[in-house]
């Protein structure tokens, strides 16, 4: 079988748990006390808050706020393992996942590897445009930003200088909507004051989403408040349009239209990322792995999906449920119960997602909120659904120190207009290169 990854044995069953999301970490949280080894496989050491990536991207966060190691957060459970790998396949006759370091035995497989960023085949925008769908994505984009202010400062072209301080963002949906209204807060409080010398009326914000209507799984009302917010901070948003193609420079539309960007933020869908070895036939559209009420892969008895690879059809929910944190943290907490169940011999319980709604901040005083409550739907836009949208992303975070860092982060920005963490470390993204003016020797 090769090298067997090093793992202490146990005369308990093992559960291992691929992925570190929302998912993985309820579920690893819910066996603590269970007679079982838990053994949680991630290709990266930290569990990411990911509704706030666009934070860090914008310079309103550092990036250690809204990142936390898995050990630190298991730190005082005695049955979790943890190992910073990447899975390869898995041998379902003989209950072997390979991993990066080695071969490693299960009794019970759960797979939450989450989602990555569909670029529905394009690889002209999967190779020139920036997504968000991680801490390095995140870096990635405030590099890019910062970079591109400081190369504007030596053109006099207007159109090579349009090109570094314009931004199209693809997708329509809380990412993209969130993204343009901190974008369009530093256009109006940030940038004017580190750049004086580059005129912010020529910066534009463009969201291009292929729908009719932003905020697409949010009420007509959020939508259609949510446009409005964005109007009133003057970004423009491209309904019923599709990006054709990116090059680095210039975006074509289906219409034919054009705009010209060095910085294309790629929001516009997601799609599973299953783990080699299984049957195909359980693999549906967006490549998300089927499972039953109870988290089953659908074929096997021992293997589980939970989170976004997981596609639990029903008659609610056709396409599996929302792709969102709230649906992938019951899982994984149901799921804990019915490994038990399992164990115990007790008869198992079926899931149901008890939707709380969903929220979108677009900058200050500006958010919508579709909140489900005991069974009753509230919807508020404006100032008390921006502080509402504050109070739970806070009360998520993991971690006493990360929440305490976000919520002085907050504050400071909230009082001075500022956020001081514009630093660029690492490299930004690199496309057709600028063609800067080279000042004339001074005679």
């Amino acid at each position: 079988m090769g090298n067997k990854a090093r793992i202490p044995d146990s005369e308990n069953p093992r559960v291992v748990i691929v992925g570190g999301g929302f998912a993985g970490i309820e579920l690893a949280k819910s066996l603590n006390g269970v007679n079982v080894q838990v053994v949680l496989i991630d290709k990266t050491n930290h569990h990411t808050f990911q509704p706030l990536l666009y934070q860090v991207s914008t310079a309103g966060l550092e990036a250690e706020s809204i990142v936390y190691p898995f050990r630190k957060i298991f730190d005082e459970q005695p049955n979790f393992f943890f190992r910073l790998a990447q899975v390869i396949s898995v041998d379902t006759q003989t209950q072997v996942v390979e991993t990066s370091i080695g071969f490693l035995r299960y009794d019970y497989l759960v797979i939450a590897t989450g989602a990555t960023t569909n670029f529905y085949g394009n690889k002209e925008i999967e190779k020139n445009s920036i997504p968000i769908k991680n801490i390095v994505d995140a870096l990635s984009l405030r590099n890019t930003i910062l970079s591109n202010f400081e190369k504007a400062l030596q053109i006099e072209d207007d159109e090579q200088l349009n090109s570094l301080i314009d931004f199209v963002i693809v997708g329509g949906g809380p990412t993209g909507v969130e993204l343009a209204g901190a974008l369009s807060e530093l256009r109006k409080h940030v940038f004017p004051n580190d750049y004086k010398e580059l005129d912010f009326l020529k910066m534009d914000i463009h969201i291009i989403q292929s729908g009719p209507r932003i905020l697409n799984g949010m009420s007509e009302e959020a939508s259609l408040k949510a446009l409005q917010f964005l109007e009133k901070l003057n970004v423009k948003v491209w309904l019923n349009k599709r990006v054709e193609s990116y090059d680095g420079y210039t975006v074509v539309l289906d219409s034919g239209e054009k705009l010209i960007t060095r910085t294309l933020i790629w929001a516009a869908g997601v799609s599973g990322a299953p783990i080699e070895g299984l049957d195909k036939k359980c693999i549906l559209k967006g490549s998300r792995i089927q499972v039953d009420e109870y988290s089953k892969v659908v074929g096997y008895n021992n293997i589980f999906a939970i989170g976004d690879i997981a596609a639990m059809v029903t008659p609610d929910n056709p396409q599996g449920h929302p792709m969102m944190a709230q649906p992938a943290i019951q899982q994984g907490r149901l799921l804990g119960e019915n490994l038990t169940c399992i164990l115990t011999g007790k008869p198992l319980k079926p899931f149901h997602y008890k939707d709380q709604g969903s929220m979108a901040t677009i900058g200050r005083h500006r958010a919508v909120a579709d909140l489900k409550i005991s069974k009753k739907e509230y919807k508020m836009q404006g100032w008390f659904a921006w502080f509402i949208w504050m109070f739970v992303h806070l009360i998520s975070i993991i971690g006493f120190r990360n929440r305490l860092f976000v919520f002085l982060n907050w504050i400071w920005s909230y009082i001075s207009y500022d956020k001081g963490i514009r630093l660029i470390i690492g490299n930004p993204k690199s496309n057709k290169p600028v063609e800067e003016e080279v000042p004339k020797a001074l005679n």
